[in-house]
């Protein structure tokens, strides 16, 4: 099955269907989301994307994102992929959506419109190897330090979320 983005425009209104790659190819703005996990102790729950990736390959990033399908909300594709990425589902709450565009160096682009979920689980996750290397449980403190100094090791993403919204992830 070909994966394929719900293509908006800034105000997040579909406009179309496009084969993924292809909107990245063209860096159309589509819809996204990233879903944030924390547990009792405030810590975020990190991934470190697969090696197999095609673009971020072992970049530490957010709990899990993707995009949404055709018809799909928001949180039952934030939950859905929860599910496909670390192996468990819990009750997510969208915090704020916001638009970005970062390029990668394998010519593609992201331009998407990120709707941002979080939720809180305890334990450890049974990762999907194929999606994800690894994950660690990080404080949000450390992690603010860690990325200023090791920028070159979170994905693009991540870190324009994390600048612009850290007050509102350590409030959510």
């Amino acid at each position: 099955m070909v994966e394929q983005v719900v293509l908006v425009d800034e105000n997040d209104n579909p406009i179309g269907l496009m084969e993924k790659i292809e909107a990245h190819e063209k860096a159309l703005l589509h819809r996204a989301f990233s879903v944030f996990i924390f547990n009792k102790k405030g810590e975020l729950m990190l991934q470190q994307r697969a090696a197999s990736k095609y673009h971020s390959p072992l970049l530490w990033t957010n709990t899990c994102c993707s995009h949404q399908r055709d018809g799909e909300t928001n949180l039952k594709a934030g939950k859905r992929r929860l599910q496909e990425e670390m192996g468990f589902v819990t009750e997510l709450n969208e915090v704020f959506s916001f638009i970005y565009k970062a390029p990668f160096d394998n010519g593609l682009t992201e331009h998407e419109l990120d709707h941002v979920m979080v939720g809180s689980f305890e334990g450890s996750p049974s990762i999907n190897k194929e999606e994800v290397e690894s994950y660690k449980w990080m404080n949000l403190d450390d992690l603010k330090s860690d990325i200023k100094n090791n920028p070159d090791i979170y994905t693009a993403w991540f870190k324009i979320i994390f600048d612009k919204s850290f007050e509102k992830l350590a409030n959510a």
